[in-house]
This record gives structure tokens, C-alpha cells and sequence, in this order.
């Protein structure tokens, strides 16, 4: 295959969204970092060696020929389907805001979950590739990666964690679509699966308490409503031209953590709503390069891989931006490029690098 330049946009663009990253956990994080590790940049200068890490894995991945996961992605995906069972190890697994989905040790941890995202959209891609014929058809052509894909769900939900799995499943949903799946199995799909998500929201008080705190926030606002009213009372100051970067009010303990799942809360109360806008251009500007490589793709493989990675990232965006926004229940989905956490980071990096890499064979 003939090979080009990578693209320049989509690079340029993500870089641009780490370095507003890198800046905004510094402000979101430096107080609450100054009073409990006594240092104002002890997360920043970790967001900053995980950006600097996911930078030379992207460069690397970005010089790997895409055809090479569709070799590997079976492996790749056994070993993450591993690490899923290891972290449910007691002992082993790290729990971390009431959730087993951490190995590593002290610090230095990673989430294997945010690792299967990627290897399912490799292993997918070349399942829905090489079944294209088949994939009309029930038996032969969704049912099986449907097997697939709630095996994987399952062992998600068992630390649990419905956020990314959520977006896991809507991501190889939109790939399934993509690839010739019959409307009709998606109808059967969509019943079943309203279904499943209602008994896994009852199944749990916790998450009855965040569907009834999206819809009334104020109903106990020391409780389960905390978050979302803390992150409106951020995102309402900000005006349209923010209150200026390091300004924030809601960093000072009220709002729990804002260098993570709320970062975006921050970004409006400092930046405004121009600020807050301009990061969502530049995501959809990321989407936009993404679905023309996808469309420039040599083959289906290059196209559903690409079509994978631009569904996971916009969907992270949808659901944490939602969430921040009291639109959504609150999911525990990181918003991508920006958010501190270094699973997170280094996944979201290498994924624009093998997009950067089906862009070199893009027409």
C-alpha cells in the first residue's frame, strides 16, 4: 500500500489538547496536591511523564504498519481479557473509589479495563473483516461478537465499573452498525440491553442513587447530588470569558478531585464558555480527521479500526461532558487528552497513533 504523510491536523490538534490537559490539572489540582502530598505540582509532573510516555508510544504505534494488530489483536486481547481476571484477585487488584480495577504497586498502578477498549477494537475489526459476508446473519455474523463483547462486559462490571463499559459496548455497537448489521438485530439488541442496564441500576442502591441525583440534584445535596451541584456552581461563574486560568473557587475542596472525572467543570469556571467551547471544537475536529480517514481507508480492516477509535473517543467525550453538565448520571468516565490519569492518557495516545498510522495509507 502506497504510503503517505500522517496526519498533520489530527497530530497537531492532539498535542494541542494534552498541553491544555497538562495545564488545566496543574490549576484543578495544585491546592488540594499542596495540602495533601505538600507539593502543588505532584500531579502535574505525573500528568506530564504520562503524556511524555503516551507521546513516544504514539510515535511508535504511528510507525507500526496498522495490518500488524489485525496479527496480533488475538493476543492482545487474551492478555487484557488476563489482566481483567487478575484485578479481580483479592490481594492483587487495587481498589480505588470503591472499585477493584488497579494493578501495580504503591503510585504507579494500571487500569486494565481502559486497555481492552483498544484491543477489542483491534480484534473486532478483523472479526467483522473477515466475516463480512456473514455478518446479516445471526448466528454466524453477531452472535458470536456479542459473545465476545459481553464476556468482556461482564468482567467489567464485576469490579465494577459501568462507565467504561458503557462506552466498550456502545463502541463496538457503532462497529457492528458500521460493518452491515441488520436494523432489526440492533431493535432485538436495543430491548435487551435497556433490559440488562435496568437491572444492573437496581441491582446496585449506589447507582439508584445517581440516577435519582441527575434528576434532582438538590434533593440531597450533601449526598449523592454533591458532585453534580458542585460542578454546576463551577461551570455558572465562568460567563463567557471565565474568571482566568488558576482563579477557580470550586478547586478549594468543594468539588472532590476536579483534576479528574470534572476537569471540564474547571475549564469552564476558568475559561468560560469561549474556553470551554474551543476544547469541544478541537474534539470535534479530532472526530471530523478521524471519520475521513476511516472513509479514506484502504480496506474494511483500516476502516472499522478507525471507526472504533473515533466511537470510544467521542462517546468518553459525550458521557463526561453529559455528566459534568448535569445531563448525565454521574459514570466515573475520564474526559480524554485532558483528565488526569496516566491508563487513560497513554490509551487515548497510542489509539490517535494507530489512527496517525491508517492515515499514512488513507486516499
Amino acid at each position: 500500500m502506497k504510503k503517505n504523510t500522517p496526519d498533520f491536523f489530527l497530530f497537531t490538534v492532539t498535542m494541542l489538547l494534552v498541553a491544555i490537559g497538562i495545564i488545566m490539572v496543574y490549576s484543578a489540582s495544585a491546592i488540594w496536591a499542596d495540602y495533601r502530598f505538600e507539593d502543588p505540582f505532584f500531579f502535574a509532573k505525573r500528568q506530564l511523564l504520562f503524556a511524555g510516555l503516551g507521546v513516544v508510544a504514539l510515535f511508535l504505534v504511528m510507525n507500526i504498519d496498522y495490518w500488524n494488530w489485525r496479527k496480533w489483536a488475538l493476543i492482545l486481547l487474551i492478555i487484557c481479557f488476563l489482566l481483567l481476571l487478575l484485578v479481580l484477585i483479592p490481594g492483587v487488584g487495587l481498589v480505588r473509589g470503591g472499585a477493584r480495577s488497579w494493578l501495580g504497586v504503591g503510585a504507579f498502578s494500571i487500569q486494565p479495563s481502559e486497555f481492552i477498549k483498544l484491543a477489542m477494537i483491534a480484534f473486532l475489526a478483523r472479526f467483522l473483516a473477515a466475516r463480512q459476508k456473514y455478518i446479516v446473519e445471526w448466528r454466524r455474523g453477531v452472535l458470536p461478537a456479542l459473545g465476545l463483547i459481553f464476556s468482556a462486559f461482564g468482567l467489567i462490571m464485576l469490579q465494577p465499573d459501568l462507565g467504561t463499559g458503557t462506552v466498550m459496548v456502545g463502541t463496538c455497537m457503532i462497529m457492528l452498525f458500521i460493518a452491515g448489521a441488520r436494523i432489526r438485530h440492533f431493535v432485538v439488541l436495543g430491548v435487551a440491553g435497556l433490559a440488562g442496564f435496568t437491572a444492573l441500576i437496581l441491582s446496585a442502591p449506589y447507582r439508584i442513587q445517581r440516577i435519582t441525583s441527575f434528576m434532582d440534584p438538590w434533593s440531597d445535596p450533601l449526598g449523592s447530588g454533591f458532585q453534580i451541584i458542585q460542578s454546576l456552581y463551577a461551570i455558572g461563574p465562568g460567563g463567557l470569558l471565565g474568571l482566568g486560568i488558576g482563579q477557580s473557587r470550586q478547586k478549594y475542596f468543594y468539588l472532590p478531585e476536579p483534576q479528574t472525572d470534572f476537569i471540564f467543570s474547571i475549564v469552564a469556571e476558568e475559561l468560560g464558555f469561549i474556553g470551554g467551547f474551543f476544547v469541544l471544537l478541537l474534539f470535534a475536529f479530532v472526530l471530523w480527521r478521524g471519520v475521513r480517514i476511516a472513509l479514506g481507508a484502504p480496506d474494511m480492516y483500516g476502516s472499522l479500526i478507525a471507526v472504533g477509535i473515533c466511537t470510544m473517543i467521542a462517546l468518553q467525550v459525550a458521557i463526561n461532558i453529559g455528566v459534568v453538565t448535569g445531563l448525565m448520571p454521574v459514570t466515573g468516565i475520564t474526559l480524554p487528552f485532558l483528565s488526569y490519569g496516566g491508563s487513560s492518557l497513554t490509551l487515548m495516545l497510542v489509539a490517535v497513533g494507530v489512527l496517525l498510522n491508517v492515515s499514512k495509507h488513507a486516499k
